[in-house]
């Protein structure tokens, strides 16, 4: 089996892929990146948090192709449990018919590439739930 790594630093990888998230222990406010303060509150101490992995579509818009040989696809953010998350959402058609507001979506993975030793790197979007 090869080595997988995850696309960025928030996303772990196992038997259970999910997010984890930066939690402000002053006010409860959730950050993806690094923080020295909170933008909410301006408070220095921070803990984690893990991610729901199963929410529902906020907001979304459908790209469509604009060179010859790419596709559609869906950037959106996405309700987890009350933390907003950025994605893309995967395994079904682009269209207004299959994605819309309110649909349900859980966290899934995939591979955007391996290195020459073999690395793959693995990512996060969201599928419709079933």
């Amino acid at each position: 089996m090869s080595k997988q790594i995850p696309m960025v630093d928030y996303l772990v990888l196992g038997d259970n892929p999910h997010l984890v998230a930066n939690e402000c222990t002053k006010c409860g406010a959730r950050f993806f990146d690094r923080r020295n303060a909170c933008a909410s509150c301006g408070g220095t101490s921070f803990g984690t948090a893990e991610i729901a992995t199963e929410g529902e579509v906020r907001a979304f818009t459908i790209v469509t192709p604009f060179m010859p040989g790419t596709d559609a696809y869906v950037p959106a953010i996405v309700d987890l449990g009350g933390t907003s998350v950025r994605g893309q959402i995967l395994n079904t058609p682009a269209t207004p018919e299959n994605v819309t507001l309110g649909m349900k979506v859980r966290l899934t993975t995939y591979s955007i590439g391996s290195d020459t030793a073999g690395t793959e790197a693995i990512n996060y979007g969201f599928e419709p739930v079933n």
